[in-house]
C-alpha cells in the first residue's frame, strides 16, 4: 500500500476547514494524513481542528511547522496576497504545494513563485475546481473535437445573488490590497475557464469597473453587522451569531486579531469594483465580452461560444427563486444544417456540481487527465494576469496587454 500524502493546512477560514480539511479526511483518508494546522489566529484554529475532526498539532508560526513536519505538502487558504510568501516557503522546504485560488495578487508576486518552483523541482497546483465539474469538462470536449468549427468569440456573464456577492464586500476581499479586487479573487476561476477552454492565452484586455451598490452607496453604515443599530433596516444584515458554523470560526476568534467576518458592506474605505466588464482578445483570436454582477437575484453564469459552424451555449443555475433541475442542458446550435440538440449533463456529487471531489480525485488518485484539467502555477498566473490586466484598464481607461504585466510568461511553459 503507497504511503499516505503528509500535508499541512495553512490557513482554516471556510474553505480550509471544508474541502480541504474535514471533507479531504473524509473522503480521501487513505490518502493523505494531516500532520500540523497552521493559522496565525490559534483560537480560529482550534475551533477549526474541532470541526475537522482531527488531533493534528496547531502552529501559529510557518517557519516552526514546516521545520518540525517536515511535510510533502502544504495546502494553502489563506488571505490572497499572503499566497506567495506561504507558496515559497512550502517549496523551498520541500514540499509541493496546492494553492486555493488565485495563485497571488501581483505580477512580482507571480514572478517568486514561478522561480521558486524552478529552483525546487517541486510543483504547485492551484485549486480551479471549476474545471472539473462535469458540464465544463463536457463543453471543453465538444470544442476539442471541434464541434462549432473554429471558435470565434465567448459571450461570458456571471452573476452572484445578493447573499453570495455581498459576502465578498463583508470581508478582506473587499480591499484591493488583499485580494486584487473581484476581477482577480472571483474572476480568476472565469478567466482560467475561459484560458483552459480556448487553449490560447489573453492578449489584451479593455476593462470597466464601478462601484454602485455597495461601499459609499450605502444609506448607513456601521462597523459590523452584529449590533449594528441599522440591523432591522438593512438589506444586508447577517446574523452570524446564528450561524452554528461561521460563529465558532470567527465569532470569539475575532478578538485574537480584530478580524470581524461580517464587517459592514456600506464602509466607506471599500475599494473593489462591485460592477465589472471587459474585452478580451486571445492570441489565437477570439474575442471575449465579459461580464461579472455582485448583486443580482440569481447565482449562476451564461457562455456561449460562436464557431464557424455553430454555437454552443449553457445558463447554469446555481440558486435562484424557482426550481430547476439537477442537470444542465448544454444547446449546441449547427448552422450547417441548421439544427439543435440538446445535451443534458446531470450534476456530480459534492461541491461546485461535482468539481470539488473529482479534483481531489484527479489529485490524490492520481487519475489520468486526457482534458488537461489540473492547472499548474503558468494556469495560475495566467488568470491572475488577466484580471490584473482587466483591473489596471479600468483605472486607466486604456487597453491593457497581459503580457507587459509580466513578459516572458507567454512563451513559459507549464
Amino acid at each position: 500500500m503507497a504511503a499516505k500524502t503528509r500535508y499541512v493546512l495553512v490557513g482554516v477560514g471556510n474553505r480550509g476547514t471544508t474541502m480541504w480539511g474535514r471533507e479531504l479526511l473524509e473522503g480521501w483518508g487513505d490518502t493523505v494524513e494531516l500532520v500540523a494546522i497552521c493559522d496565525l489566529n490559534r483560537p480560529r484554529a482550534e475551533a477549526a481542528r474541532k470541526m475537522i475532526g482531527s488531533s493534528a498539532p496547531i502552529h501559529t508560526d510557518l517557519d516552526d511547522c514546516l521545520s518540525e513536519h517536515r511535510p510533502d505538502l502544504v495546502i494553502v487558504c489563506t488571505r490572497d496576497d499572503t499566497h506567495d510568501d506561504i507558496i515559497v516557503k512550502a517549496l523551498e522546504a520541500g514540499a509541493d504545494v496546492i494553492s486555493e485560488k488565485p495563485m497571488t495578487t501581483a505580477p512580482d508576486k507571480i514572478a517568486r513563485i514561478r522561480d521558486a518552483e524552478k529552483r525546487t523541482g517541486r510543483k504547485v497546483d492551484v485549486s480551479f475546481n471549476y474545471r472539473y465539474a462535469p458540464t465544463a469538462a463536457k463543453m471543453k470536449q465538444m470544442l476539442d473535437d471541434g464541434e462549432i468549427g473554429t471558435v470565434t468569440s465567448v459571450d461570458f456573464h456571471w452573476y452572484l445573488d445578493n447573499d453570495h456577492g455581498a459576502d465578498y464586500f463583508r470581508r478582506w476581499h473587499a480591499f484591493r490590497e488583499h485580494s486584487g479586487s473581484l476581477f482577480v479573487h472571483k474572476a480568476t476561476h472565469h478567466f482560467d475557464l475561459l484560458n483552459w477552454y480556448l487553449g490560447s492565452d489573453p492578449e489584451s484586455v479593455l476593462a470597466f469597473g464601478e462601484l454602485r451598490n455597495y461601499g459609499i452607496n450605502g444609506p448607513f453604515r456601521a462597523e459590523r453587522c452584529h449590533g449594528c443599530p441599522h440591523a432591522s433596516e438593512c438589506r444586508y444584515f447577517f446574523d452570524m451569531e446564528a450561524d452554528p458554523f461561521l460563529w465558532p470560526l470567527y465569532g470569539a476568534p475575532a478578538e485574537d486579531d480584530g478580524y470581524y467576518r461580517d464587517a459592514c458592506v456600506y464602509r466607506e474605505e471599500i475599494d473593489i469594483p462591485d460592477t465589472m466588464v471587459a474585452s478580451i482578445r486571445y492570441a489565437n483570436r477570439v474575442l471575449v465580452s465579459y461580464s461579472l454582477n455582485t448583486y443580482m437575484p440569481v447565482e449562476g453564469h451564461h457562455i456561449a461560444f460562436n464557431g464557424t459552424d455553430g454555437r454552443i451555449e449553457l445558463r447554469q443555475f446555481e440558486k435562484q427563486p424557482w426550481e430547476t433541475e439537477a442537470a444542465d442542458e448544454i444547446k449546441l446550435i449547427r448552422s450547417y444544417p441548421n439544427e439543435i440538440e440538446t445535451i443534458e449533463v446531470p450534476h456530480a456529487p459534492g461541491g461546485h456540481y461535482g468539481g470539488d471531489n473529482l479534483m481531489r480525485d484527479m489529485i490524490f488518485r492520481r487519475g489520468n487527465d486526457p482534458l488537461h484539467q489540473r492547472a499548474g502555477s503558468r494556469a495560475g498566473a495566467m488568470s491572475v494576469l488577466t484580471g490584473l490586466a482587466a483591473l489596471k484598464s479600468s483605472d486607466e481607461g486604456a487597453e491593457v496587454s497581459v503580457a507587459s504585466l509580466l513578459p516572458g510568461l507567454h512563451e513559459a511553459a507549464e
